[in-house]
């Protein structure tokens, strides 16, 4: 099974992958950690990155396919991924199915993790304290809430035509949150 679990910066979307990948023997292919990897690794392709999320902006479409591409890709992964917060916009939705597609794959379901920007600036702001990430700032979580609003609603209307989004309410608990995710895969 290959899934997308998408929902604002801050929704909880990292959580909850690393959760599915455990219970169901999954990978969780996040694109924001293989983009702060890059920035660790100090490549020139990590200082670009660096500059664009420090600006509260999202990383080009080219940047963030050939990064996961390599995972779509490897027999090791096939039809076992978890796509964490990719795609975000609609052209991105359309790379991924003709991705999946090159490699004989597909989406079986879609998790949206409906979150409020009260409860994500909550978030953020505890998880700066936690994890001192350099892109969780609240005016630059504002702005990334706002930017991911506008460039996914697309997206939500491309799954929601094909009939794999599962809206979740992304306010709960982990553990309501895991619950709710766990029906929701076991019925597929």
């Amino acid at each position: 099974m290959n899934l997308v679990i998408f929902g604002p910066p801050g929704a909880g979307k990292g959580t909850q992958s690393k959760f599915i990948a455990s219970k169901f023997n999954l990978h969780q292919l996040s694109t924001g950690d293989l983009l702060r990897k890059e920035i660790k690794n100090k490549s020139i392709l990590g200082s670009t990155i660096s500059e664009i999320i420090n600006k509260g902006e999202l990383v080009s479409d080219k940047i963030v396919s050939d990064l996961i591409e390599k995972f779509i890709s490897s027999k090791n992964y096939k039809n076992r991924l978890i796509f964490d917060g990719y795609p975000r916009n609609i052209n991105q939705a359309i790379n991924l199915d003709n991705l999946l597609k090159k490699y004989d794959q597909k989406i079986d379901v879609v998790l949206e993790l409906s979150v409020g920007l009260k409860t994500i600036k909550k978030r953020i702001s505890e998880r700066q304290t936690q994890e001192n990430r350099s892109d969780d700032s609240q005016e630059i979580a504002t702005r990334r809430f706002e930017t991911y609003e506008k460039s996914t609603e697309p997206v939500i209307d491309y799954y929601k035509k094909s009939k794999l989004l599962k809206v979740i309410n992304g306010e709960g608990s982990i553990d309501e949150i895991n619950v709710e995710i766990s029906d929701i895969i076991e019925g597929i």
